[in-house]
């Protein structure tokens, strides 16, 4: 659609500009300054611009114990020309009138920087309606990025102007997570943004309620506490529990009695899901979500014919393994969701370790370890069908990476290294590889690491706005730990001194692969130490700041060198692999296990459902 777009030139040296000093305003300019970044603060008011910069002084420090960063200055300017001379991000949040929001995107044209990105605040109006004075050559860096009420609520939602190029999202995402905020981005354009929409209805409804004297404010207040906050109701869920067909009835009897039309609720919801026969949780073909997860919660044995298993066999098991480890002889294997029709999709691989697959381009993403020791690990990606395999990071750039995660919002790949001691974060394609976090104790270099400090597991969860990694330490020897920092604060080089603020879980036998699931906030992790506590599956709910509550909990038992993990989030399973060579499902809480496929001569390692 546009031709292509790179990142504004030295951004993270260069400031960020908020117009107006405002309630929002100056919240936003907070929240920049929190991430590291230096703020141009704007008003003509020279009071208001006073009290604006104020408001960042006093209060960036508590923003920033969110984003473990270093604050940025924030500076004020009543001249719009200085405040946004050399910024690399604009944000206008100035009064709601139109004609003011027109004639500042015009001057924005004409005094920005010409790779700096333009933002509106608004939530009244769309960034296309403020364009009639803007180049079509500007166009493409303009978007509307919308703020609530920090800091008590860190949401911050990006939409398209129409014409902004699509890369820029993605970026985007990446800069506001590190002001600890966290990133929405509308599919298209829309008067109102997404929970704009949403609480528009709601607030319109409570008034119906009220004017008719069904009910009673606190009466109103009570019930969605009680429904939506301490029950965590969540509307598309609740609507798929309900079922769509009862949906759709219930709201043709509103739209009789009230003269509505049917076309963006009962039709919609009749020709892209009734007659399909998707009507929700108490059907195998699921609703507004593809498949029931109630279905597995309640004991029955969800379908899941359109479901299958990518697992990776590291070879150590095979015949030509144990005449020499060198030889890649690794595999990626394709079953069914039941274990049935096993397929090798990809072969000759050299110990391969994690693997994940990217929903958006439908391509696989595995790790190979090498030899331990010789610095030849590697990254490679291909085609669903294993054909097309590309090179993603070569042979000699890591050591022995091992478990491997996407994070599909920022297109972004991480990964653990083991003997590399460390965890790492790419582009899709290898570029721009970053180390997140170092554990080798001024070894760099000489080949000698501690296995104390051996990085395995990998999670990324963006509710969070955090990762977490296993250290498993020796073998069997009880000493394995979780440790998690910020997604945008990495901590780079890691003392011992820093396991007090990094580690959320100690002392464990010898945790492998982690799993997050985001929606219920917990924690999963194989562990491959001794029994009675290794061999085993684990989860710890995590609090809103997405560390440990409580003890960790064992929920499924009996693994022969336990490794992979992956949550089907669909259908609510579980999936498990071990060195044994098996693969196996339970439900959530470690209910039903079973073995799904067992072959001698194989060791498997990672495995995800897809």
């Amino acid at each position: 659609m546009h031709s292509s777009w790179s990142p504004p030139h030295d951004y993270r040296n260069r400031p960020v500009a908020v117009l107006g000093a405002g309630v929002l305003g100056r919240r936003i300019g907070c929240i920049w300054a929190s991430a590291g970044y230096d703020v141009h603060l704007r008003d003509p008011s020279p009071e208001q611009l006073t009290s604006g910069i104020a408001y960042i002084h006093d209060q960036v420090s508590s923003y920033a114990s969110k984003t473990g960063c270093i604050p940025g200055k924030a500076h004020g300017f009543t001249n719009l020309e200085e405040a946004v001379e050399s910024a690399w991000l604009i944000v206008e949040a100035v009064p709601e009138k139109l004609p003011l929001k027109i004639a500042t995107f015009a001057d924005l044209s004409a005094l920005a920087p010409n790779d700096s990105i333009l933002a509106s605040n608004s939530s009244s109006y769309k960034t296309s309606e403020m364009l009639d004075r803007v180049p079509d050559a500007v166009k493409p860096r303009i978007l509307n990025m919308h703020y609530y009420m920090p800091p008590q609520c860190m949401t911050v939602e990006l939409m398209t102007d129409g014409f902004t190029h699509e890369a820029i999202f993605p970026f985007m995402v990446e800069r506001c997570r590190e002001g600890a905020t966290s990133p929405y981005v509308a599919r298209k354009q829309s008067t109102g943004f997404i929970f704009n929409r949403l609480w528009a209805a709601v607030k319109r409804e409570v008034l119906t309620i009220l004017s008719e004297g069904v009910s009673v404010p606190e009466e109103i207040d009570a019930m969605w506490e009680e429904m939506f906050i301490r029950g965590r109701t969540l509307p598309c869920r609740m609507m798929d529990n309900v079922g769509l067909d009862t949906v759709a009835f219930i709201e043709q009897h509103y739209i009789h009695e009230r003269g509505l039309s049917s076309e963006r609720t009962v039709d919609y919801l009749t020709t892209n899901y009734l007659e399909k026969g998707r009507l929700g949780a108490k059907c195998a073909l699921g609703g507004l979500y593809p498949l029931s997860s109630a279905a597995s919660n309640s004991g029955s044995d969800p379908t899941t014919h359109d479901r299958h298993l990518l697992v990776l066999d590291v070879g150590l098991a095979s015949s030509t393994a144990a005449s020499s480890i060198s030889t890649p002889v690794g595999q990626i294997l394709s079953l069914a969701a039941d274990g049935t029709d096993s397929k090798v999709l990809v072969a000759d691989q050299l110990l391969p370790d994690g693997i994940a697959v990217d929903a958006t381009t439908n391509r696989i993403f595995w790790t190979n370890m090498g030899v331990p020791g010789r610095q030849d690990g590697a990254v490679y990606s291909s085609a669903l069908d294993g054909s097309d395999i590309q090179t993603v990071l070569e042979p000699g750039t890591i050591n022995t990476p091992k478990q491997l995660t996407l994070d599909q919002t920022a297109r972004k790949l991480y990964f653990s290294d083991r003997e590399g001691c460390a965890v790492y974060r790419c582009n899709l394609d290898g570029s721009g590889l970053e180390t997140l976090v170092s554990r080798q104790r001024g070894n760099q270099g000489k080949g000698v690491t501690d296995v104390r400090d051996w990085c395995v597991g990998i999670a990324v969860s963006t509710r969070f706005n955090r990762f977490y990694w296993t250290q498993k330490g020796a073998p069997k020897s009880g000493k394995g730990r979780i440790f998690s920092a910020a997604i945008h604060a990495p901590p780079g080089i890691v003392g011992e001194d820093d396991d007090e603020e990094l580690c959320i879980l100690s002392g464990l036998p010898e945790p492998i692969d982690l799993e997050i699931d985001e929606e219920k906030g917990d924690l999963y992790w194989t562990d491959r130490g001794e029994l009675p506590l290794g061999n085993a599956l684990y989860r710890v709910s995590l609090d809103a700041k997405g560390r440990p509550v409580g003890k960790p909990e064992i929920l499924a038992r009996g693994l022969h060198e336990a490794i992979g993990v992956s949550l089907d989030r669909k259908s609510g399973d579980i999936f498990l692999t071990d060195l044994g060579g098996g693969v196996y499902r339970c439900d959530r809480e470690g209910n039903r296990k079973e073995i799904l496929y067992q072959e001698g001569g194989r060791a498997f390692t990672g495995i995800v459902c897809v």
